[in-house]
């Protein structure tokens, strides 16, 4: 009876792992997305000679070559742990060793994992300064509108008035 909880664990472990990746894999594409608004916006601004253009920064080759490697590994270490942890008993008698390493991983891929959430809640942010802006402009656009409308009827109301005097 025991036997298919494990294993019904041992699958979700698995299944967590994969779904701890793909968010990383999420989260990597919207930080690489970000870089490239932030380059393409600075390729638009007219640039002075005196002003080089910036093309990939050591901060893109971190993220790249050491930032997201680590924290795929930190995911799937700790997925493997719990999968194999719960089928072998000799993970568990050793289990503060791998906690460790899996604490040591954990403390710089969590700090990458909060600046790319950072970097998302700015976007955020963004965006919905943006859409006030939008709407406050069609707001405004109705408004002249509407007065422009009751002008012009005032003007041909007066002009109709005139006429008949």
């Amino acid at each position: 009876m025991i036997e298919w909880i494990y294993h019904i664990l041992g699958i979700l472990a698995i299944a967590s792992v994969f779904l701890g990746m793909t968010i990383i894999l999420l989260m990597t594409n919207a930080v690489v997305k970000r870089i490239r608004v932030l380059t393409k916006r600075r390729e638009e601004k007219i640039m002075s000679k005196d002003q080089t253009r910036e093309g990939v920064t050591f901060n893109d080759i971190f993220m790249f070559m050491i930032a997201v490697p680590l924290v795929l590994l930190w995911v799937g270490f700790a997925g493997a742990v719990i999968y194999v942890g719960l089928g072998d008993s000799s993970v568990l008698a050793s289990i503060e060793s791998y906690t460790t390493l899996i604490a040591i991983l954990g403390g710089p891929a969590l700090l990458i994992i909060k600046d790319a959430l950072d970097v998302w809640k700015q976007e955020q942010a963004e965006k919905t300064a943006f859409y006030k802006v939008k709407a406050q402009a069609v707001i405004d656009y109705n408004d002249a509108s509407q007065k422009q409308a009751q002008m012009i009827e005032t003007n041909e109301q007066a002009h109709d008035h005139k006429n008949k005097k």
